[in-house]
């Protein structure tokens, strides 16, 4: 490892660092985590300045490690958790309200009263309907409290906060990935969606600079983090994570457990028919590069990695993930009890802001290590429907997903993952470090380390495989019990 790119990856929950070498391969990991802060059942907010200090605390850790190494850092990238919304005042450089995170739901009522106009519109020239969160909503009803001209006001996601601070101030932008998360970005056109803003209050004035991922986004600011080089990539996080694992040409799919777990397949140069015809599955960038997007199609569920930290950090019925991974391993699957696992509403197979979590079919004979395969194989019968959900809208089966993130370090979860798709899952070498990785083939890519991401990507070791053990008819049968339940959880559609 001669040369390095510091990747930065900051997620929902915390912040990580390392430095990708030549060789694609990252060094050690520096992580620090993030708080998430619930006012009210709909409302998920964060520091922004914590978001900031923590990503330096971390940077400047990996940076120390390339200094021991004799690693030459060449540039940094960056990629970052979509759609959570930051207003700072450009003259102080303070934040004017906490960061409203992307899991945020406040504004769900008043964005359905939208849906029925604004959604067909949507769906063909964003490739996502009004949804249930949307940042320049949240943004315009700051706005009429704050009384700063409109030159003191710096809004946009957390790559835009991170690259404004990173640079000095110097440098106000928003990636194709990260802006597409946003809402209101026209696909093919690589622009804003004024009429949207209109339809929200959000002055379009104050809309961040759109760029390629891999544009020039300046230089870092030495003061902060003790060397000056380019920022050579900047992405939405499962944007990135689709370049490391692998899914490089159209129909190819991977997987992310993190706070939430996201499922994607690329699509190609050209948006796929048939969006919105499966509730959650939306049309992306999957990419920007040289004034040229590859589109993809991704469908998420919500609460996967937060349902366990709700477990253990919150309720404290478990002491870790790993705890409740162990102790699911180690039991036999049963279908009397299950867990459904929307904690922050449901968005597919169907879109219900308003479903809620439930356990359920527990007994006296229930014990910790039943609770525990309970809680993995909900999780994993959810994402199992976006699986299902994105297979469908592609127009074909999936026929191997590649899986990374944090979560995907449980065993228990990908064999019931595996079993339930009846797709192999393979779990890359170094998952939890998929997204920080992609961003940096990125970069990599453009500043000559590598001829394509592709040739980076091919040159990593295989990772574990898990195959489907289930056979075709008891996996229908489960299915169906888990869809039936589901709908049993759902409150009922308003008349």
């Amino acid at each position: 490892m001669r040369r390095g790119i510091l990747g930065i990856d900051e997620g929902s929950t915390g912040t990580r660092a390392a430095i990708v070498g030549e060789d694609g391969a990252c060094g050690p990991s520096f992580y620090a985590p993030i708080d998430v802060v619930h006012r009210g059942p709909t409302h998920v907010e964060q520091d922004p300045m914590q978001l900031l200090h923590k990503t330096i605390e971390v940077a400047r850790q990996a940076l120390a490690w390339a200094g021991d190494s004799g690693v030459e850092i060449v540039a940094l990238s960056l990629c970052t958790q979509r759609a959570t919304a930051i207003l700072w005042d450009r003259l102080t450089g303070q934040p004017l309200a906490p960061a409203v995170v992307w899991q945020d739901s406040r504004y769900a009522e008043e964005l359905a009263r939208l849906a029925a106009d604004w959604d067909p519109i949507l769906w063909a020239r964003t490739g996502r309907p009004v949804g249930t969160r949307s940042p320049f909503l949240w943004a315009a009803r700051r706005l009429e409290s704050l009384d700063l001209p409109a030159s003191r006001i710096g809004f946009g996601s957390v790559d835009t906060w991170l690259v404004w601070n990173l640079t000095g101030r110097a440098t106000h932008a928003i990636s194709a990935t990260n802006a597409v998360a946003f809402g209101g970005y026209l696909l093919t056109e690589h622009r804003w969606d004024t009429s949207w803003f209109d339809a929200v209050g959000f002055p379009a004035e104050l809309a961040p600079p759109l760029a390629d991922d891999d544009a020039d986004y300046g230089r870092t600011d030495a003061g902060l983090l003790g060397i000056e080089v380019p920022i050579a990539a900047v992405m939405g996080d499962q944007h990135a994570s689709l370049i490391a694992l692998g899914a490089l040409t159209p129909g190819e799919a991977m997987c992310v457990h993190g706070t939430g777990t996201f499922v994607g397949a690329l699509a190609g140069p050209r948006p796929p028919t048939g969006i919105g015809a499966i509730d959650g599955v939306l049309c992306l960038v999957g990419w920007r590069a040289g004034g040229h997007s590859q589109f993809s199609l991704e469908a998420y569920t919500s609460t996967t990695g937060s349902a366990l930290r709700w477990l253990t950090e919150d309720m404290r019925i478990f002491a870790s993930a790993a705890e409740i991974s162990a102790l699911a391993a180690g039991q036999p699957r049963g279908d009397e009890s299950w867990f459904i696992p929307n904690l922050a509403g449901l968005r597919t197979p169907v879109q219900a802001p308003e479903a809620r979590g439930h356990l359920i079919g527990l007994s006296l004979g229930t014990t910790r290590e039943s609770l525990a395969r309970t809680v993995i194989d909900g999780i994993a019968h959810a994402v199992s429907d976006t699986v299902e959900a994105v297979g469908s809208t592609v127009g074909r089966p999936l026929a191997h997903l590649r899986v990374g993130g944090g979560l995907a370090a449980s065993d228990a979860l990908l064999a019931s993952q595996a079993d339930f798709t009846g797709v192999p899952i393979e779990r890359v070498t170094d998952s939890a470090t998929a997204s920080l990785r992609g961003g940096a083939y990125l970069a990599g890519t453009r500043l000559g380390l590598w001829d394509s991401p592709a040739q980076v990507v091919g040159d990593q070791k295989p990772g574990d495989v898990f195959e489907p053990r289930l056979s075709p008819a008891d996996r229908h049968d489960l299915r169906q019990r888990w869809r039936d339940v589901l709908t049993a959880s759902l409150p009922p559609t308003p008349v």
